[in-house]
């Protein structure tokens, strides 16, 4: 379907964005959804970030040499936005349900209910940007080294080199598409973009436990679920005692009946899990392992959306 938008010279800001705690998906897609709406006409469209960026995130924009979008924190009503990388009100900006929505293009489950009908674009696959490469292609709209570049990063980081079992046949015909496009040797790449993303050691307790977590509910058991990658499970591990202290306080305030932080090591495709909370042997239910000291190593276990919503709901 091609999408034409005419040229307008009272068009007013259209905001677009990812979720909060953003990650390469969420700022790249921002990114790249804002450069299509401009080539289709809607000049007025610009990314946006609900969030800091994370080291990974700043490797990529550093190695196009490319600025952060602009810090969103709040949308006044009846503005027009478009969602990227996310659905959920709950992840997204403040007043949303003011806002006038647009567009989504997104790789979630549906979780949004508007009055009104909008453009959606929701396909099962690894990468919002997946979605945005077809959509360039489907409007016969030439995607340029940069966009190349910022779409095959976004795809790298959530399908972890397509290792992941998110990753489907499209996220890999999107890669090697891309990775000649953007002349990028994407595994020597991609390899280096992950590890980037790995280093913690400019952030704080309270940074880490907010630099990839989301609020999910196991049907009655309020959870947040953090996802932390490293190339050394250890490195973050030595942190243990202080994450843990970070963790009961984020549960106290925010009345969690679970925290789940996952540090998948990107290099062997585990995670070790720490788990707190009232309802933290829902864990040990779910995988049939048992939590010793709080933690267990659960193997093959690298997809948040994959391996632990299902398989944590289904036991809730």
């Amino acid at each position: 379907m091609v999408l034409i938008f005419e040229e307008n010279d009272n068009m007013v800001q259209t905001y677009v964005f990812g979720h909060k705690s953003p990650d390469s998906d969420s700022i790249t897609s921002s990114l790249v959804m804002a450069n299509l709406e401009n080539e289709w006409g809607n000049n007025d469209a610009k990314a946006y970030r609900l969030g800091n960026i994370n080291k990974e995130t700043e490797f990529i924009l550093n190695y196009l040499g490319i600025d952060a979008p602009d810090l969103l924190e709040s949308v006044e009503d009846d503005a027009n936005v478009i969602l990227v990388d996310h659905n959920s009100p709950a992840e997204s900006v403040d007043n949303l349900e003011n806002a006038n929505i647009l567009k989504v293009v997104d790789h979630h489950k549906l979780a949004l209910e508007t009055s009104y009908p909008l453009f959606l674009r929701f396909e099962p696959v690894g990468c919002t940007e997946t979605i945005l490469c077809k959509l360039y292609e489907e409007n016969n709209i030439e995607i340029t080294k940069e966009i190349a570049t910022l779409m095959l990063s976004a795809i790298i980081s959530d399908t972890l080199l397509l290792k992941s079992p998110t990753t489907t046949e499209d996220d890999k015909v999107a890669v090697e598409k891309l990775a000649k496009i953007a002349k990028i040797e994407y595994e020597e790449y991609g390899l280096e973009m992950l590890k980037a993303g790995t280093d913690l050691s400019s952030f704080s307790i309270e940074e880490i436990l907010s630099l990839d977590a989301k609020q999910i509910d196991f049907k009655d058991v309020k959870s947040i679920v953090n996802q932390v990658n490293t190339a050394d499970i250890s490195d973050v591990m030595a942190l243990k005692d202080e994450l843990e202290e970070g963790m009961n306080k984020i549960i106290e305030e925010e009345n969690l009946d679970l925290f789940m932080l996952l540090i998948t090591d990107i290099v062997n495709s585990n995670s070790q899990v720490i788990a707190l909370g009232k309802d933290s042997t829902l864990v040990e239910k779910a995988y049939g392992v048992k939590l010793e000291d709080n933690t267990v190593l659960l193997e093959g276990v690298v997809s948040r959306k994959k391996q632990v919503v299902p398989i944590m709901t289904d036991n809730a």
